[in-house]
């Protein structure tokens, strides 16, 4: 039989080392018994079968039996086989801490800086709310129970000194909420021309579609230019804004109106004549041409009105003004041989160029100063706006003329809440836009035969004239303070447009969704006189910068180009002075 070969007993490990007991060690073994001893006990034959041991007597302790086999007592004595022995019983078992295995070495630090863990386990166990500093038991809220009240004192392991030195440095409470929640503070009392100045400007931060400051905003259709296409210096240009100084004639000649003189630079050729100067005394209060453009007339600072032949420069006659018609005549419009006036006396003049009596009918609906005029395109209707926030309009069809006729308004709407300068009557559609000053900002489309207001363009800055376009359903308003801007809007307005409101009882919003292009700081000052050119293309702009500038708003549809190739067109490029 083989044998299991044997480790050499240099290679044993200490705890295989054998021990030889000794006879005394044996005898003692002997004499031990755990049972009470019936038969011999036989340690060398450990085959020999040994009868049951009998039970030991069963005691009673503490009035109360256990089985003999195991038990336990409040006293913690446990019987086994006849041996008592007597143990410290606990009275909850033991659950080892948990181990985080992706925990951190813990950093040396002093006593009073806890550890980050340290801070987080202490909150998250008391509370969930991590906008809640460490609180004392003292002034803990009621919101908190009585549990986690208790339990929030043990968990500040910073010391009190330490911790008020963070209070005061941070400035905030120790017992009270980071963030919270409070009644918005009341209205300001300033003077009621502050809070208007502050509403003229919100809409300035309230657009975030809106580029730099000479950027455009504009639609995927077509692009606007944002740099003039020429750039005309105008020394001497009032900055006044109840004055119109700029006119564009049908034979394509721009007459503007600088101080006491009057000139016109002709577009096609560029050339700048001096068309003439006004007697001393006395200023150019507002120039237009006739629909032919063969005729200017000037309104001036005492009220009368010259005639002018634009082909010729000369002055053909002087239209003194009638005893009701004070102070200067800021506005003037043609209708084939009548040449309408309006007086900062609030009274309107219809002057017949034809006869030596000019005087043919006087129109009183204003109680301000009249300083926007403007006849139809058939000559049916005539708007007025003045400086009483009104806007008439006047039948052109009147029966019997006469120095003495008088006229009432067919309708007036007093919807506007500044000055009215701006009016233009749509090409296309029996349709009158009006803009009002700087308390207004609005532009109104009414229907001409009903007097209806069918729109309301809100743009946020001083109104001070609107065009439409030839060809297309849009209307172009140039603006005075605070944006110095010209702006594009589509019309009508898109139908969920928060920027426009139908009928007299909407509420008006923004007008984002209905403005194609905004061309911001057009002008160092603000964009007073505009006029639109013959073809509906071009617009000439004037400020109080003393310049004259000349913009592509449209393109004809009939005359886009295919190519590439750009054709030099009435209005060139560059920089000229218009004296």
């Amino acid at each position: 039989m083989a044998s299991n070969p044997k480790t050499p007993s240099r290679f044993r490990s200490r705890s295989d080392a054998k021990t030889p007991l000794t006879p005394s060690l044996i005898s003692s073994f002997n004499a031990i018994s755990l049972s009470p001893r019936k038969h011999p006990a036989d340690l060398s034959n450990p085959f020999l079968a040994r009868s049951r041991p009998a039970s030991p007597v069963k005691r009673a302790t503490t009035g109360a039996a256990f089985p003999s086999s195991s038990g336990v007592t409040h006293g913690g004595v446990i019987r086994k086989g006849g041996i008592e022995s007597r143990l410290d019983v606990v009275s909850h078992d033991y659950h080892p801490p948990k181990v985080n295995q992706n925990a951190r070495p813990e950093l040396k630090r002093s006593r009073s800086t806890p550890s980050t863990r340290e801070r987080t386990l202490s909150h998250s166990s008391s509370h969930g709310d991590r906008f809640i500093t460490t609180r004392e038991d003292d002034v803990a809220p009621a919101s908190l129970s009585s549990t986690a009240t208790a339990n929030l004192a043990p968990t500040a392991t910073s010391s009190p000194g330490h911790t008020a030195r963070l209070a005061n440095a941070t400035g905030v409470p120790l017992n009270r909420r980071v963030l919270a929640y409070h009644e918005p503070p009341p209205a300001s009392s300033n003077a009621a021309f502050l809070t208007t100045q502050r509403n003229l400007a919100r809409p300035l931060y309230s657009r975030a579609d809106l580029p730099s400051s000479n950027g455009t905003w504009k639609d995927k259709s077509r692009k606007v230019p944002t740099t003039p296409e020429r750039v005309l210096d105008a020394p001497g240009m009032v900055d006044d804004f109840y004055l119109n100084l700029v006119s564009w004639s049908a034979l394509n000649t721009v007459g503007v109106a600088l101080g006491e003189s009057t000139y016109l630079w002709s577009a096609d050729s560029g050339v700048v004549s001096h068309l003439g100067d006004v007697p001393q005394g006395t200023y150019v209060a507002s120039v237009d041409f006739s629909n032919d453009g063969a005729y200017l007339g000037i309104g001036l600072g005492t009220g009368a009105i010259e005639l002018w032949d634009a082909g010729t420069g000369q002055r053909l006659r002087t239209m003194q003004p009638s005893d009701d018609a004070g102070g200067q005549c800021a506005s003037l419009a043609w209708h084939a041989h009548v040449l309408t006036s309006g007086h900062s006396s609030g009274t309107i003049h219809h002057h017949d160029v034809r006869v030596p009596r000019h005087l043919v009918a006087t129109l009183e609906g204003h109680a301000g100063e009249v300083c926007g005029l403007r006849w139809s395109s058939g000559g049916e209707v005539l708007a007025s706006g003045g400086n009483d926030n009104v806007v008439n309009l006047w039948d052109g069809r009147g029966g019997d003329v006469g120095a003495t006729t008088r006229g009432a308004p067919k309708w007036t709407k007093r919807n506007h809440t500044a000055a009215v300068k701006a009016l233009a009557f749509a090409p296309w559609a029996p349709l009158l836009a009006s803009g009002g000053g700087t308390s207004d900002t609005c532009i109104h489309v009414w229907n001409i035969t009903t007097g209806a207001r069918l729109h309301t363009y809100q743009t946020g800055a001083q109104v001070t004239g609107v065009h439409w376009a030839r060809d297309r359903k849009e209307l172009v308003s140039t603006h005075g303070f605070p944006g110095n801007a010209l702006a594009g809007w589509a019309y009508p307005p898109p139908s969920g447009s928060s920027g426009s409101r139908t009928g007299a009882g909407a509420a008006a919003g923004s007008s984002s969704n209905a403005k194609i292009f905004e061309i911001r700081d057009a002008h160092d000052a603000r964009v007073l006189f505009s006029a639109l050119s013959p073809n509906g293309e071009v617009l000439v702009t004037g400020a109080g910068d003393e310049n004259l500038k000349f913009w592509r708003i449209w393109e004809a549809k009939e005359a886009k180009k295919k190519s590439k190739v750009k054709q030099e067109t009435s209005v060139g490029r560059g920089i000229l002075s218009i004296r």
